[in-house]
């Protein structure tokens, strides 16, 4: 298990990043918005191929977008698969990792009616978690597509 802490440390593989980017890509659906969105938070998130990052509340977050055990419960039902296969796809397999984010940005999407509240909730049900958070994530997409990203 990796603590919080040395997450962040983690040097990237070049030939890792460029998978989980292909798995970005393919979770997008062609949608330029949502692959923008997907990359900040995958920017924020850091995770790997792999992760398992424990969290204070007994939690887990998983793989490159960093998934939250507490959607594996709802992903495996919504799919019909074991919890347990559910978790280990979100740790291993960057495509079923990032479509898994997709599946949560764009349920907190529906049910907020608000993207940057929906970004929030990707983090955690917290409000002020939320705000600090979308920050973060603004930052990242500011870093990554530059200013225009926010507008024409």
């Amino acid at each position: 298990m990796i603590l919080p802490s040395s997450a962040q440390a983690r040097a990237k593989d070049t030939d890792e990043e460029r998978l989980i980017g292909s798995c970005i890509h393919q979770a997008s659906l062609g949608q330029p918005w949502l692959e923008k969105t997907l990359w900040g938070l995958r920017d924020q998130e850091a995770g790997w191929i792999g992760a398992e990052v424990a969290n204070t509340n007994g939690s887990y977050d998983l793989g490159p977008l960093q998934i939250n055990t507490w959607w594996a419960a709802r992903i495996a039902t919504l799919i019909g698969r074991p919890e347990a296969h559910v978790r280990h796809w979100l740790r291993f397999d960057p495509c079923f990792n990032a479509e898994a984010a997709r599946w949560v940005f764009l349920t907190a999407l529906r049910s907020t009616g608000s993207y940057w509240k929906a970004v929030g909730v990707y983090h955690s049900p917290t409000a002020w978690r939320q705000r600090n958070y979308v920050g973060s994530v603004a930052g990242h997409l500011t870093s990554r597509f530059g200013q225009a990203v926010f507008g024409p």
